[in-house]
């Protein structure tokens, strides 16, 4: 894997996240440099990122993460850069979710 983060401390995050899918760290191969051009995300709002899998709506994916689907325009917003329309996700997209209030 290669890519950039915006800060040595996103980075060591990102990192952190990639260890979590295999702990033995034995088919891990991770080149993350710091790119200080980058956005910086906002301390304020902190997110995780969801998978989309088939049969997911955004209603069932607010219903999984905050208990209730009507928080399902939470999840949109976030991710109005690259979605169009509630009702259009696919599988295999990546969505920010944001966390907290």
């Amino acid at each position: 894997m290669r890519g950039a983060a915006p800060s040595e401390a996103i980075k060591n995050a990102l990192w952190n996240q990639i260890k979590g899918v295999n702990r033995a760290y034995d088919d891990i191969t991770a080149d993350i440099t710091v790119d200080s051009s980058l956005p910086q995300p906002s301390a304020a709002r902190p997110q995780r990122i969801y998978t989309v899998k088939p049969g997911d709506s955004l209603s069932k994916i607010a219903k999984d993460f905050y208990g209730n689907a009507n928080d399902y325009m939470r999840i949109f917003e976030a991710n109005k850069n690259t979605l169009n329309d509630p009702n259009k996700i696919q599988p295999g997209q990546e969505l920010v979710i944001p966390v907290g209030r």
